[in-house]
């Protein structure tokens, strides 16, 4: 009996074939048009006198900087090979050596979010706008958003975790398989309920969807929390932002232990076994680049909710223009 299940084979990452139209890319529409409708429905309930222009142009500039983010980002931490560093013009090339459109292949979430934060930063100061107050109401709605790019990568069959030999576990087409006379490799293969036989020379062994995980955990259940619990009780704008940066960091950094990280990064941080292949969980003391952002993004978070506390309370900030409103009647003869 098998214990594990196979990555659906009618999921292609082309929605239609032979089109360069991706599904990933559709997530990330998606993705941003929740972020967008979530924020113009707390704006249209808090009754703000907000232009929708300046919102669309926000969302446009806060988009474009997160995507340079992103690319800029993974290039600098992710390339270890120093591949677009030597060859600086292909970091936003859009098409491989044969011509094929790809995409931008590789994107970082820590970039992105630093690139998306300042680039809000720039608008809102332009149009002289609290930008604690659109970041909170823009990270409301976020990890929802979330939830999408990571199908994306589940249907693009990316970025799948670390060897598991669960009942949930899945065989990813396009992962690493390894030597059937491997000891462990035929350990797990027979946990799995696997025929060794039948698998040939190498094996591919089940992985942690880990895509799934982080689409609900970081998605779904984070979105859940900020938005029926934190962001009706904040008492300080920008508040909703650290608590976003605490509670992604978090949950994303006991997700890393179920998803392999890059094999030309390995574990910068290693206070276990040595030998630790990064397809394995050897142990909970050798950390990844991920867990190493995510506990910097902690930090940070906990020191900007220090900060806002610091702020004026949200209630004052709203009762200051009706102070000034009565003013201006008092003085109207």
């Amino acid at each position: 009996m098998t214990a594990y299940i196979h990555f659906p084979s009618w999921l292609k990452p082309e929605i239609i074939p032979g089109l360069p139209i991706r599904w990933y890319s559709l997530m990330y529409l998606v993705a941003f048009g929740i972020t967008y409708i979530l924020f113009l429905f707390q704006v249209k309930k808090r009754k703000l006198d907000i232009p929708e222009d300046d919102i669309i142009n926000y969302f446009f500039w806060s988009i474009l900087s997160l995507l340079l983010g992103a690319r800029i980002f993974a290039v600098l931490v992710y390339d270890s090979a120093a591949y677009y560093l030597s060859k600086p013009w292909l970091i936003f090339w859009p098409f491989n050596a044969k011509g094929q459109f790809t995409g931008l292949q590789g994107l970082s979430y820590h970039g992105g979010l630093i690139g998306a934060v300042l680039g809000s930063i720039l608008y809102c100061r332009r149009k002289k706008y609290d930008w604690f107050d659109w970041a909170d109401m823009t990270l409301a709605g976020v990890p929802l958003g979330y939830t999408f790019g990571r199908l994306g990568n589940f249907i693009n069959g990316e970025l799948w975790g670390r060897v598991t030999a669960s009942r949930w576990g899945m065989v990813f087409p396009h992962a690493r398989s390894f030597p059937a006379e491997e000891p462990w490799v035929q350990e797990n293969a027979e946990r799995a309920g696997m025929d060794i036989v039948k698998a040939g020379r190498f094996i591919n062994l089940p992985r942690h969807p880990s895509q799934l995980y982080e689409a609900f955990f970081e998605g779904i259940l984070l979105w859940a929390v900020i938005w029926f619990v934190f962001r009706k009780r904040k008492k300080h704008n920008g508040s909703l932002v650290g608590i976003y940066l605490i509670g992604y960091g978090l949950v994303r950094f006991f997700i890393e232990y179920f998803r392999q990280p890059d094999e030309n990064m390995g574990f910068p941080l290693m206070f276990g076994p040595k030998d630790n292949p990064v397809y394995l969980l050897l142990s909970p003391f050798n950390f990844s680049t991920g867990q190493i952002l995510c506990l910097g993004m902690i930090l940070f978070g906990a020191l900007f909710l220090l900060y806002t506390a610091r702020r004026k309370p949200v209630m004052q900030e709203q009762e200051k223009p009706k102070k000034e409103l009565r003013k201006i009647r008092k003085k109207i003869p």
